[in-house]
């Protein structure tokens, strides 16, 4: 990787997260550990990591609840570590918006490799699928061109594309679109976000012919990209 990667550790085990720090300065990433929950959200919030490693079972305030809490005012990525087998299915439904989990026991180096694996998959794009058709998002104008051409979104379409463009590949809910899009709307509910996708699509379309920026996933959601 260029540039180094910061990594944010809640880990409430000294000897496992120093362990992880280590691993992680061998593959050039900086490390920050919180070893409780308390003030966990905060921190993340203000020192803006490229990704967290975020322990379920914590002091202070649970992994599950700063994971809910951060997906409501975050993207960041987030790997969750559980030593307990039933949460599995809740983190593997996203209902949490987490980005990967290792079940305890588990090898630093994999870890690691998960974590060059997501930062790879989530790194800024500004091309999709080819250069003609570049996608080019302003937040500071509200405007979107693709392939040079201007992309006339509404508010809400311009947030929607926004959020999932940032995070290409990532799978979000329609539930995760609203609290990430939206955090301040209540007039919004998450079939809508269906009907938004669609003209968003239909616009796209317009502009070329053929091309698919947004990806379905039946029964979870929606994706940028193929």
């Amino acid at each position: 990787m260029s540039a180094s990667k910061r990594i944010m550790i809640i880990e409430d085990e000294p000897d496992l997260a120093e362990v992880l720090r280590d691993y992680l300065a061998q593959a050039g990433m900086e490390a920050e550990i919180l070893w409780d929950g308390t003030h966990a959200v905060e921190r993340v919030l203000t020192a803006q990591p490229d990704l967290v490693v975020l322990d379920i079972m914590l002091p202070g305030k649970d992994g599950l609840t700063i994971c809910r809490e951060l997906r409501a005012r975050s993207d960041v990525p987030i790997i969750m570590e559980t030593a307990r087998v039933e949460e599995i299915d809740r983190l593997l439904g996203l209902e949490l918006g987490a980005d990967d989990y290792l079940c305890k026991p588990f090898s630093p180096r994999e870890l690691v490799a998960r974590i060059k694996a997501i930062l790879r998959r989530t790194a800024p794009a500004q091309e999709v699928e080819s250069p003609e058709n570049c996608l080019v998002m302003d937040p500071e104008s509200w405007r979107a061109t693709l392939a040079g051409k201007s992309l006339d979104l509404t508010k809400r379409e311009f947030q929607i594309l926004h959020t999932l463009h940032r995070r290409p590949g990532r799978v979000f809910s329609r539930a995760q679109l609203l609290e990430m899009a939206f955090p301040d709307d209540a007039d919004v509910f998450d079939r809508t976000i269906d009907s938004h996708i669609k003209n968003i699509r239909v616009k796209v379309k317009a502009l070329v012919p053929g091309l698919e920026l947004i990806r379905s996933v039946y029964g979870v959601g929606y994706a940028f990209g193929s």
